[in-house]
């Protein structure tokens, strides 16, 4: 999203900010600056403008100015839709948040969900749903009974492993995701839920027995927006039935540190911290893989691919078995309509 996309509500501040961009596009970015703080001006209150100037002050290397936007853009919008949060940890004037705020990243995607398929795969030379799919392939059974695929986005994943599911689900944050994936007609069933929360706060519903267990669940490109992944992973083991597969991607990190908030507002985790995460929740790695996955300008992001089975409750310890509180599921339909 650009963080130009909300109008103020004023033509000659729009007209102001729009001419901003304008010198931002053509690398001037303090001058792009000093006409997006006269915007603000004609209308203080507007949080998106703030944010706008923040980033423009940061791309100028005015950091303390950049720090003081994004602090107005809290104050204005305390639920932080913008990411003005994540970007002051970037900038080392804030903590980083274990999780980005659910807002942030439901807006994110929600206006994200037209371009998605054509910016990630054709712009970014973005290759997990592929690479993910083969490494699943090679290192699991050739059919599974049921599937979930959590933050499904658009569906990329979902499309590859459709023949080899008997039914698949997909959970996403984002209604505007789901509604192109339901365009796809890939899916037996669509829902949302926010993977960070539990069951009864808006997460991935817990199945009511073993036999409606998943045997395979993946989230590709997924991690990448989440610090903490010890929610999701005891969502994982709380819906894969024994014996069953969870397959995901991350960004590669350092093996020194747990999880990291990287200035492009994703996160990346060493593969220690996800290998004590597996082990605590009761999975075996089966295959790993590392790899380039994406472009981020002129970078190239490096992935961990993994495939891990969720082990039997004999070869479990007391410890491994979680403690789990049973919901109904969510209808097909609930969030389409």
């Amino acid at each position: 999203m650009t963080q130009l996309s909300f109008s103020s509500g004023d033509l000659v501040a729009d007209r102001r900010a729009d001419y901003a961009r304008m010198l931002a596009d053509g690398g001037d970015f303090a001058a792009a600056a000093d006409l997006m703080r006269q915007a603000l001006e004609l209308v203080p209150s507007w949080p998106a403008g703030h944010f706008t100037l923040g980033v423009l002050e940061e791309k100028s290397g005015r950091l303390e100015a950049a720090s003081d936007a994004f602090r107005e853009v809290l104050r204005l919008a305390p639920t932080d839709i913008y990411g003005a949060g994540l970007k002051l940890a970037a900038l080392g004037q804030a903590q980083a948040p274990s999780q980005p705020p659910a807002a942030y990243v439901e807006r994110l995607f929600d206006d994200y969900a037209e371009r998605f398929d054509a910016a990630l795969v054709e712009g970014l030379s973005y290759s997990i749903p592929e690479k993910l799919t083969a490494l699943i392939v090679a290192n699991a059974p050739d059919r599974f009974k049921t599937a979930v695929d959590l933050g499904c986005g658009t569906g990329l994943l979902g499309e590859r492993l459709r023949s080899r599911v008997s039914f698949l689900k997909g959970y996403d944050i984002s209604k505007g995701m789901l509604a192109k994936a339901a365009e796809k007609a890939v899916y037996d069933q669509l829902a949302t839920a926010d993977l960070a929360s539990g069951p009864s706060d808006g997460g991935v519903p817990l199945p009511e027995n073993e036999a409606l267990k998943a045997d395979l669940v993946t989230a590709a490109d997924v991690f990448m927006y989440f610090g903490d992944l010890e929610p999701v992973f005891a969502t994982a083991a709380a819906i894969i039935a024994t014996n069953g597969y969870f397959s995901f991607s991350v960004e590669d990190g350092a093996a020194d540190v747990d999880w990291q908030l990287q200035p492009s507002l994703r996160y990346r985790h060493g593969e220690p911290y996800l290998r004590a995460l597996l082990e605590r929740h009761g999975f075996d790695i089966v295959a790993t893989e590392r790899g380039p996955i994406r472009r981020d300008g002129t970078n190239t992001i490096i992935g961990l691919l993994i495939v891990a089975r969720r082990r039997s409750v004999a070869d479990m310890t007391l410890a491994d078995l979680p403690l789990i509180e049973v919901s109904s599921d969510i209808a097909p339909t609930e969030v389409l309509h």
